[in-house]
């Protein structure tokens, strides 16, 4: 199923914006709507949020209480900017009915309302169904103005011809049937999601090594890189199963998920799920070493000066699987390096494990990596012939380094 983001402009033909929506929901689809201020003119936002079952915006400046989530998927914990999270969080945007001022600001790159700042964010498939009076369609500036954006790569759905709004008069215009907007936007939601049908197997978060029954050493790792590549990745059409491994964030909707404690149950669940999946992204953090010998019950402090605990290596999960690949499989390592030789230490392993990438980031800073909001990174990728690709990612929220870290694996899968 996909979600489609409805921009509704001002015009007679938004009520066939209605006939829409009720087709897409009854098909399954997800759907927000955000509309222009003239557009409640003719349609208010209670019926597109009856039928939608999710907040109508018409300003960038109403808070959204979904906080751009759509109906399939959980609310984050933060209000973000609400026409970013919108388009991040849509397969395509569909504009219907598209009036001749807002087409002709779609193409001007002008943003002063919520739909057009959704559009200039937007990095999903655009959809653009115009309707209004055949003189103002046929408009050398109108056929203009939808020509760029066509070249652009956005869909036009042409209108029909026929009785127009205007009493007497027919002609080119009508806003094209639902069925016919639907089946355009979610033939763009399909080739927008370049990893449809791929598998994914990633694993989120840090394991915790039992020292009695209950203590434990752990590390900093939240699991928000491994959820945001989790995500990303069922955004863009890929069947992702998430190993979760102690997580301090929700998780979308939309994903299989396995719960693991320790180092040997995540080693143990990546095993059985490994061979299933096309693509490997091992992003949580595992234990290097955890206590030889376990209490059952609580260690007492009492009667006690000092307590030692020996400690013994884990296994290298990545390494392990590595061995058992199959051909067509692409796997991606994590390293939490610390200092000036991160990215050096990270190519030795991207070598020693056999990787097809490695992903570094530098845990000596305190403002990216562990258990924050950012993080920056530097991809490095096996090239043919024994060359190391780099790819350095500015700081940025962590969705938006997964997003990169998937086009690289992308990339990959193309042969690139």
């Amino acid at each position: 199923m996909s979600r489609i983001l409805l921009g509704v402009s001002g015009g007679v033909a938004a009520y066939k914006a209605l006939e829409l929506v009720r087709a897409a929901t009854a098909d399954g689809h997800a759907v927000r709507v955000v509309q222009t201020p003239t557009s409640r003119r003719f349609v208010g936002e209670a019926s597109f949020s009856a039928l939608t079952g999710a907040p109508v915006l018409v300003s960038e400046f109403t808070r959204d209480p979904a906080r751009g989530a759509f109906p399939d998927q959980a609310a984050p914990e933060h209000d973000p900017i609400s026409h970013l999270r919108l388009v991040e969080n849509a397969d395509v945007y569909v504009i219907a009915p598209a009036s001749a001022n807002t087409i002709a600001k779609l193409a001007a790159g002008i943003a002063d309302n919520l739909l057009g700042s959704c559009a200039l964010a937007a990095s999903c498939p655009l959809v653009i169904a115009p309707a209004m009076n055949s003189r103002m369609y046929e408009h050398p500036a109108t056929q203009a103005n939808l020509q760029t954006l066509r070249e652009r790569g956005a869909v036009i759905v042409a209108p029909g011809s026929g009785r127009l709004a205007s009493r007497g008069e027919h002609g080119i215009g009508r806003l094209a049937e639902p069925a016919e907007i639907l089946a355009a936007a979610l033939s763009a939601a399909a080739s927008g999601r370049p990893l449809s049908g791929v598998r994914v197997l990633v694993s989120a978060g840090g394991t915790r090594e039992p020292i009695d029954a209950v203590r434990f050493i752990g590390n900093s790792s939240s699991g928000r890189m491994g959820v945001a590549l989790a995500h990303v990745a069922a955004a863009r059409g890929a069947d992702v199963t998430l190993i979760a491994a102690n997580l301090s964030v929700p998780v979308p909707d939309g994903m299989r998920r396995r719960d693991v404690g320790s180092a040997r149950e995540l080693q143990r669940a990546c095993e059985e799920e490994f061979a299933g999946c096309d693509v490997l992204l091992m992003a949580a953090a595992v234990a290097d070493f955890t206590p030889a010998s376990p209490e059952q019950g609580k260690i007492k402090k009492s009667g006690r000066e000092h307590l030692e605990l020996t400690l013994e290596p884990t296994s290298d999960v990545l390494a392990g699987l590595a061995v058992k690949r199959s051909a067509g499989q692409l796997l991606v390592g994590f390293a939490a390096e610390h200092g000036e030789r991160a990215v050096e230490l990270a190519r030795g392993k991207l070598a020693a494990k056999g990787l097809d990438a490695i992903v570094v980031n530098d845990i000596s800073r305190g403002d990216i990596g562990f258990d924050v909001e950012e993080n920056e990174v530097t991809i490095l990728t096996a090239l043919e012939g024994g060359g190391v690709g780099e790819q350095h990612v500015p700081r940025a929220g962590k969705r938006e380094v997964a997003a990169a870290i998937l086009d690289a694996v992308q990339d990959l899968r193309n042969g690139g």
